[in-house]
């Protein structure tokens, strides 16, 4: 099954986050511990949560691990407010409950995608999460994956 890729435009979304800079090898076991560090502030907080959210803005990777918020807010200790780019982006989802393979299948569709087409990436690129449910049907889990893209040339 082929994963459809669209061009959109994306409005900044706040966010709190923790932001780190990290090798791809220990991001796998450093990510839980970062978004819990977000969610222990906002749960003393009183802003709006949304999804979570991974954006990575290069390849190191330099990664923000937070949850889209409603609002500003005052930085806690490591957990900063920032947002999510706003601009042309192409964008694709990975369905199903979250896995590495799944999240790779989407990240490299998108790559393709705009390769094929030539639409100029600029590497940043970030993940929301969907909700989760125990009484979900795994099958039905979404995240949506975004990569940035580089302003057309006239």
């Amino acid at each position: 099954m082929s994963i459809a890729v669209e061009i959109v435009t994306v409005e900044p979304t706040p966010t709190a986050v923790v932001a780190e800079t990290t090798t791809w090898n220990e991001f796998p076991g450093l990510w839980e511990a970062l978004l819990g560090e977000v969610w222990a502030f906002l749960r003393g907080s009183d802003l709006e949560t949304g999804r979570n959210v991974m954006l990575y803005k290069n390849d190191l990777p330099a990664v923000e691990v937070g949850v889209e918020v409603n609002d500003s807010f005052s930085s806690a200790g490591r957990v900063v407010p920032s947002r999510l780019p706003a601009g042309r982006a192409a964008t694709a989802v990975a369905r199903g409950a979250p896995s590495v393979g799944g999240l790779a299948r989407a990240h490299a569709a998108v790559r393709e995608w705009c390769a094929a087409g030539g639409h100029e990436l600029t590497g940043v690129r970030w993940e929301l999460y969907g909700h989760w449910r125990e009484d979900q049907d795994p099958d039905l889990y979404e995240t949506e994956v975004y990569w940035l893209l580089a302003p057309d040339v006239p």
